[in-house]
């Protein structure tokens, strides 16, 4: 056990999801890792790298066979960032890995991604780091395919391991990886870029909180929407207006190297990330020549 390497776990749909629950045991099951978990008590889709600040957080050991697993009540990143922190485990993982999400992380649904925080949060700490999420279709996926997708990425964890052993990995990325929708048949894995894929969403006026759908994780909904095992009960004030997100439609972006195009075309995704928010070099050379324009305006107007 002493000379296994550790690898910490965590995610945004929470520490019952299906995706990270097949994760674990595809890691315990080749008994070669030893296995924390540190991931939310309950679902953290979409909450970008959002921190938990103002107040403690609330965590309880959870049993998962072959791991030391804890439910805290904060977001991905805070789960990283406590579970490197020796607080919470006696030693500080090797490798962080995020995931397994439901639904795909590429193009702009980066920024959002609590999976992928979860990832950036051991980058900014130093500490290798994989997202993993399965582009989950509703009618076509099962859970099963979360097994599949978790047995397709222990190669990539395996081997990064190894490069880190070997101190040859680069410090200076994390990976996000996407596997298709029919993961039992892809194409293989492919190095990407991220692009600027999008579903572009919207607002609409409801009377209900469950009033048109369920919002998924997948940011599509829920194909039964009736209300769910949920009743339409609400505590909103008769005087507070509700307002609901739905999707708009899709923009792909028109390069052709990108991860959320070899996604839908069957290949597993791997993508290199950092966290700089850097603009083109076009728009850097706008500015460069607008802004000494806007001061030079701005000392003339104040004579």
């Amino acid at each position: 056990m002493e000379n296994r390497p550790t690898i910490l776990v965590t995610n945004d749909d929470g520490i019952d999801a299906p995706g990270l629950r097949a994760l674990v045991r595809a890691l315990v099951s080749t008994q070669r890792y030893n296995v924390q978990v540190c991931a939310p008590d309950s679902e953290k889709s979409a909450v970008s790298h959002c921190i938990t600040w103002r107040h403690p957080l609330t965590v309880k050991q959870v049993n998962i066979d072959g791991a030391t697993a804890f439910a805290a009540s904060g977001t991905p990143a805070d789960c990283t960032s406590l579970g490197i922190s020796k607080a919470l485990f006696p030693s500080i993982a090797d490798l962080v890995v995020s995931g397994i999400n439901m639904g795909s992380n590429c193009g702009y649904h980066i920024i959002y991604s609590g999976t992928v925080a979860g990832a950036r949060e051991a980058f900014f700490n130093d500490l290798p780091s994989v997202s993993i999420s399965y582009d989950w279709v509703g009618g076509k996926s099962s859970v099963d395919d979360y097994t599949l997708a978790a047995e397709a990425c222990l190669p990539i964890i395996s081997a990064i391991l190894a490069e880190i052993r070997n101190q040859a990995y680069p410090q200076k990325c994390f990976l996000n990886i996407d596997l298709p929708t029919d993961v039992a048949n892809n194409k293989g894995y492919r190095l990407t870029k991220q692009g600027k894929s999008i579903f572009r969403m919207g607002w609409k006026q409801v009377t209900s909180e469950m009033q048109g759908g369920k919002m998924l994780s997948t940011m599509t909904m829920e194909a039964n929407s009736e209300a769910s095992a949920e009743t339409e009960t609400s505590a909103t004030l008769p005087d507070n207006l509700l307002f609901k997100r739905e999707v708009k439609g899709a923009h792909v972006d028109e390069e052709v190297d990108t991860d959320y195009r070899y996604v839908q075309e069957g290949y597993i995704t791997v993508t290199p990330l950092a966290a700089l928010s850097r603009a083109d070099s076009d728009s850097h050379a706008f500015f460069q020549n607008w802004l000494p324009s806007v001061a030079e305006h701005a000392s003339t107007s104040s004579l």
